[in-house]
């Protein structure tokens, strides 16, 4: 049994994509005139620009883009996992490697980052 399975769920689902770029209004203004995506900027503590990508009941997930960085160099997709910790536990267990542990996102959850045994990296978020 995997430590961070949903009620009722088999796997973890990929629910969030980051694009790391250099420069994010140029990233935003592309993807919104090639794919129709609207893209908003974050009104947070940290650059972000936040990305919807169609409307319910089309499947698919939304994301951000955010400026490049030694975390997120590329694009990083970010699982939904019921534990962080008990999460990168595992990880860690299992080789890969805790990059940024978990840290709160105002009130709506946690996030935190994993490099896989490839050196992907990976997000893992945790509602609140």
């Amino acid at each position: 049994m995997l430590c961070s399975q949903r009620k009722g769920t088999l796997m973890v689902r990929v629910v969030h994509f980051e694009l790391g770029v250099d420069d994010p209004a140029r990233a935003g203004a592309f993807y919104q005139q090639v794919f129709g995506w609207n893209v908003t900027k974050w009104d947070g503590p940290f650059a972000y620009w936040m990305v919807k990508t169609g409307e319910a009941p089309a499947s698919g997930i939304d994301g951000g883009i955010v400026p490049r960085s030694d975390l997120v160099k590329t694009t990083v997709i970010t699982l939904d996992v019921t534990d962080i910790d008990l999460t990168l536990a595992q990880v860690v267990a299992h080789g890969g490697k805790t990059l940024a542990p978990k840290m709160p996102i105002g009130d709506m959850g946690y996030i935190a980052y994993f490099q896989d045994t490839e050196g992907n990296v990976v997000g893992l978020w945790q509602n609140a």
